[in-house]
């Protein structure tokens, strides 16, 4: 009994390991292959072919996005390209704030926590990452940091989507 429950407590051990979530570091470099498109509230995953539009989006250890508030039409495909000009890990992920506190609640949770979606890119100090997104539904959005603490210091911004 003792060897199993030994045996049990390993396996849990390593499979919540700061190994098995990457979030934070280097391993988030994009994998080779098509992009998942899925409509989302905020709109879908764009085609670099497509791009109407580059924005470029500074981050800092300020806990800050420059700029805070970006304007775009309605099926306007967007090139963000994001430079974190700080000495640490941060991200640029676009949703709903609702989809943004939900997610911001599990890092903190789960701050190792690996995920890649075509609407988020983590960015390591002093490099350069970007995203490609197609906004074909209006509305009002946001962008946020979400790894832990830098969301909750207020590093979030808006995006306004403008119909044609």
């Amino acid at each position: 009994m003792k060897k199993l429950t030994s045996a049990l407590l390993a396996a849990f051990i390593a499979s919540a390991s700061p190994l098995a979530f990457a979030h934070g570091d280097e391993g988030h470099a994009k994998k080779a292959g098509p992009v998942k498109k899925e409509q989302k509230e905020w709109g879908i995953a764009g085609d670099s072919k497509a791009v109407s539009r580059t924005i470029t989006v500074g981050m800092s250890d300020a806990m800050r996005f420059s700029p805070e508030k970006i304007d775009v039409k309605q099926g306007e495909t967007i090139r963000f390209v994001i430079k974190n000009s700080g000495k640490i890990m941060h991200e640029m992920v676009i949703g709903t704030r609702k989809d943004l506190d939900e997610h911001a609640a599990l890092m903190v949770k789960f701050p190792g926590m690996e995920h890649e979606e075509p609407y988020m890119a983590h960015v390591g100090p002093g490099k350069t990452g970007q995203i490609v997104w197609t906004f074909n539904k209006p509305g009002n959005f946001d962008f946020a940091c979400l790894i832990a603490g830098h969301y909750q210091a207020g590093m979030v911004g808006k995006i306004n989507v403008a119909t044609r």
